[in-house]
Order: structure tokens, then C-alpha cells, then sequence
């Protein structure tokens, strides 16, 4: 990345969060306003929490209450929100409370860091304001960081389009007995498909931060996702759709000026913290999406962003840079090429070598083992997805191999479709060992491919040993320290409101034993 590109990227991250630390977030301001007497719910989009650590969740919420029946609400004006944490289900033993503002620069969103909670338990959290009272959540916190933890169960889940279908996984995901969710991106759309549409966004692109935070504030409004949120703690990761489709670092689809862009850029970011139950940052910081977590001895685990640093896309076309397939790109190889930024892939790399933990995890956006195709005029590449960044994943898992890392684990989204793998230094070949293997989730609602492209993708790519992009769902990890079990959960596409999901394919991971069994 060159210094413009550099220093435009500061520029925006500073643009997305730089008001967060300017006014104080856990005291009443002199002068605020009462809460005001509610006629409607003003939590209308529900609660959530997440990054779970051994002492601390992240609570959120966020005012938005219906201003053509409540008389007494200034939008303008800061509001007095008031949590309490509870160590169990019936509410009955109080733990934590306190007040926060809820600003109308954070468009009246609340983030709580619990701090000094006990690890490995169960927490439930509501929220007040005024004679309102909130859903109440479920949360929990990490084991300790020593623990012998015998189970970690989580969803895998990602790529949901409001248009394409409703969040029946949602409801499913809320009633698993789970750790936590783990979302790989793409959680809103800014595009919409008319012809796989069944039910309407209902407003243009967004472009502007009043645009974003109304298009994150409809997706909140569904009852299967407040669900999901209130029941688990959340460990999240964003992808484009949260931007704009196929962005690569300051760059978009339409070759926008990139200071204009990352401007659009900021607002979406910034609207996507203001609605996850994310750590607010300190004053003066930027907003760091990749991150590393840790379930006692059991797992370690990191989320990636593959968004923001990463090299613009190879052999683009002069018209439109979406991501495309291409074949005779010379420019694939050259060895500078990132997908994560050198700062973020010595971050990663230098994390694996010396994680002690048994199992690793990696959260990202999309699939990393090839998916190419074997075509009379060679092989083609789509060049939006890490086959479009071979020198970036051979550096990932060639670091693997020779540091000796086992029991690696990929986990992705973004393709659609529900996949498992195993992953090489050189992609296909027998003769280069696995060093680790990867599950993708599959999407929530958004369309996938055929059954006859998943075949061929598959027969043109031997690591590939499960692929289906005809149904819908996500997945379901269980882990032990002997071994991960992978549920792939589906159902028909386009999902229906009271659909019902299924197994559609399970695989095994033995501790120590590189490589995909049927389960």
C-alpha cells in the first residue's frame, strides 16, 4: 500500500469512530434530559452482547422508539439508559448496574462493557429507561484463561439478505444450547436482486450514515434476530455487503474517487459498530475488526478482516471491478499481493506459532481453499476470494506448516454455500500435506449456486470433499479436545418464515490428525 493509500485509510478509520471518546459514556451530563414517559417500546431492536472474554461481555442496545407516538422525545437529545446484570435466569440475584447516555451521535446506541464478571458462567442483562424496560439477554464469559474445558458449541452463520429470504435460522440458533454465535459478515445488504426477492428493503442503496444505520436498524427489527442475539454473546467479523459488494481496501465496484469512497466507507462502518455489541474504543482510537479470543485451555480463536487492508482486486476490469473470474492473470502471483495487510498477517502468523491452546480457530470472510476451474483456455481464477490472493494463502499456511501448528481450523462464509475442505500449502496436490481444514457455513438467505456448479467445482478441485449451494442454513461446531464435529443445518431456498432445518452433511476433525472424516 502506498502512503496516499495509507494515509487515506487513517483518514476514514478516524471519519468512522473519531466522535466516540468526545463526550463521557458512563455518567449522567449536566443538564441531561429525564427519560421521558414512553407510550410505545423504544428497545424496539432488541439487545445483544457479545465478545465474550474469562471477565468481561459486551452489552448493547439501542433507543429507537416510534417518534409519531411519543410525544415527549427529543431525537436530538442525549437519553439516561440504565443496565443491570443478573446471575440468574429468574433475575433475582443482582450483580452489576449502572447508567449510560445514549447519544444522538451514536444515534442513541448503548455499549456496556461488563467488566469484573466471573468466567465460565451465565449472565442475563436487561436494560431501563424511563418506565421502559427492555427484553432481558442472555450472556456469558469466556473460561478461564487455564481452564480444562472439556466443550465449546457454536453457530457458524453468515450472508443474510433481507430480501432473499426471512431468518428462520435465527429462531433454530436461539434455540441451541450454545456458547456463542460466530458471524462471518455480510449481517446487512446495501443491494437488492428483484428477482429473488421476497421481501422488499424498502429504500434506496444507503451511501450516507443516516442511510446505514436505517437499513442495520430494519435488519434489527426482526423478531428471529432479536432472538438469536438476546440468547448468545456474538464473536463478529464483517465482509462487503456491510459496505458495498466486492470493495477491495479505497476501492468500489464503480472506481469512485477513493477519498469519496472511504468517506462512504466510514458511514458504514460506523454504523455497523454503533449496532454490534462491540468494546467502544478509546479516545483517539480507530476501530480494529480483526481480533483474538480464548475458551480456557480448549481453543484459540481469531477473527479476521479481510476488507480493509487488502490489495486491490488482480487483472480487474476497466469498466466495473467486481470480483471476476479470469484466466492468464499474471499479476495473481506477484508475491506483494495481501489479503489481510503485512501488519494484520505477522499478527495472525506470529498468534498461530505461539498459541498453546489445543484447537485454533480462524473466523473469516470467505473460503480459502481453491475453488478455480479447469476451462479450455486454462485455469480460471475468481479474483475476489483468497484464490485471487495465492501468495497471501500459501504465506498463511506455509507459516502453519513449518511452525508446526496442529489442529488449525478455517471457518468462512461469503460463497453461499456449505462447505469442507482440507487445506494444503499447494492447493490439490496429494503430494503437499494438509496442514488444516476449513468449514463454510453456508448462508442464511442469500442465493447460491447450482448442484452442477458445486460438481464441477469439486471436480476440479480434489480438497473440496463437501459443497452444496442449493439450500440454505449454517453450521454448528462442536468441540472437544479430541475432536470437532461440524453439522451442516439446511433448508430449501428461498426460506421461508416457519422453515425447517435439517443435517445436511456432518464431517469430523480428529485432534492431531489433520484432515476431514465423515462423521
Amino acid at each position: 500500500m502506498n502512503l496516499r493509500r495509507r494515509d487515506l485509510n487513517r483518514a476514514a478509520l478516524w471519519l468512522a469512530l473519531g466522535a466516540w471518546g468526545v463526550r463521557p459514556t458512563t455518567t449522567r451530563a449536566a443538564g441531561a434530559v429525564s427519560a421521558p414517559r414512553w407510550q410505545g417500546n423504544p428497545f424496539s431492536l432488541g439487545v445483544a452482547s457479545g465478545q465474550p472474554r474469562p471477565d468481561s461481555a459486551v452489552l448493547w442496545t439501542r433507543l429507537l422508539p416510534d417518534s409519531a407516538i411519543e410525544s415527549g422525545w427529543n431525537a436530538e437529545a442525549e437519553c439516561p439508559v440504565r443496565y443491570e446484570i443478573f446471575g440468574d435466569e429468574a433475575l433475582r440475584q443482582p450483580v452489576r448496574s449502572g447508567e449510560v447516555m445514549a447519544w444522538p451521535s451514536r444515534a442513541h446506541s448503548v455499549h456496556v462493557r461488563a467488566d469484573g464478571l466471573a468466567p465460565g458462567r451465565s449472565y442475563w442483562y436487561r436494560f431501563t429507561c424511563g418506565d421502559a424496560v427492555s427484553t432481558v439477554g442472555r450472556t456469558c464469559t469466556a473460561p478461564a484463561a487455564d481452564a480444562e474445558v472439556q466443550r465449546l458449541r457454536f453457530a457458524l452463520a453468515s450472508c443474510q439478505h433481507w430480501e432473499q429470504g426471512f431468518f428462520a435460522a435465527h429462531r433454530e440458533i436461539a434455540q441451541r444450547d450454545l456458547d456463542f454465535v460466530m458471524f462471518v459478515g455480510d449481517y446487512i445488504y446495501e443491494g437488492s436482486s428483484p428477482a429473488y426477492t421476497v421481501r422488499q428493503h424498502g429504500s434506496w442503496t444507503p451511501h450516507t450514515l443516516p442511510q446505514y444505520r436505517a437499513r442495520h436498524a430494519l435488519y434489527k427489527s426482526d423478531a428471529d434476530l432479536q432472538a438469536s442475539h438476546a440468547a448468545h454473546p456474538w464473536i463478529v467479523t464483517l465482509d462487503d455487503h456491510e459496505v458495498v459488494n466486492d470493495y477491495a481496501d479505497d476501492r468500489d465496484p464503480a472506481y469512485t474517487d477513493p477519498a469519496r469512497f472511504l468517506q462512504r466507507r466510514a458511514a458504514a462502518y460506523r454504523a455497523y459498530f454503533e449496532h454490534m455489541p462491540l468494546s467502544v474504543p478509546p479516545q483517539g482510537a480507530a476501530m480494529q475488526i480483526h481480533d483474538r479470543f480464548t475458551w480456557g485451555r480448549l481453543a484459540d480463536i481469531w477473527t479476521l478482516d479481510s476488507r480493509q487492508h487488502r490489495s486491490h482486486h488482480a487483472c480487474p476490469d476497466s469498466q466495473r471491478d467486481n470480483g471476476r473470474s479470469v484466466t492468464g492473470c499474471a499479476e495473481l502471483e506477484d508475491a506483494s499481493r495481501t489479503m489481510l495487510g503485512a501488519e494484520q498477517e505477522q499478527w495472525l502468523a506470529a498468534g498461530l506459532a505461539g498459541a498453546a491452546r489445543r484447537w485454533k480457530l480462524i473466523g473469516q470472510q470467505t473460503q480459502i481453499s481453491a475453488t478455480s476451474a479447469d476451462t479450455p483456455q486454462g485455469r480460471s481464477v475468481w479474483t475476489d476470494g483468497w484464490d485471487g490472493y495465492p501468495a497471501a494463502r500459501r504465506r498463511l499456511l506455509q507459516g502453519i506448516a513449518e511452525a508446526g501448528v496442529r489442529n488449525v481450523v478455517a471457518l468462512g462464509g461469503d460463497v453461499h454455500r456449505h462447505a469442507a475442505a482440507n487445506l494444503r500449502v499447494v492447493p490439490n496436490d496429494a503430494a503437499s500435506p494438509i496442514v488444516a481444514t476449513e468449514f463454510v457455513g453456508g448462508s442464511l438467505t442469500s442465493r447460491g449456486a447450482s448442484q452442477a456448479a458445486m460438481a464441477r467445482m469439486r471436480r476440479d478441485n480434489p480438497d473440496v470433499l463437501h459443497a452444496r449451494g442449493d439450500e440454505r442454513g449454517w453450521a454448528l461446531l462442536d468441540l472437544r479436545p479430541d475432536a470437532l464435529q461440524c453439522e451442516f443445518r439446511a433448508t430449501a431456498h428461498p426460506v421461508a418464515a416457519d422453515a425447517v432445518f435439517s443435517r445436511q452433511a456432518a464431517f469430523t476433525v480428529l485432534a492431531d490428525r489433520a484432515g476431514i472424516e465423515a462423521a
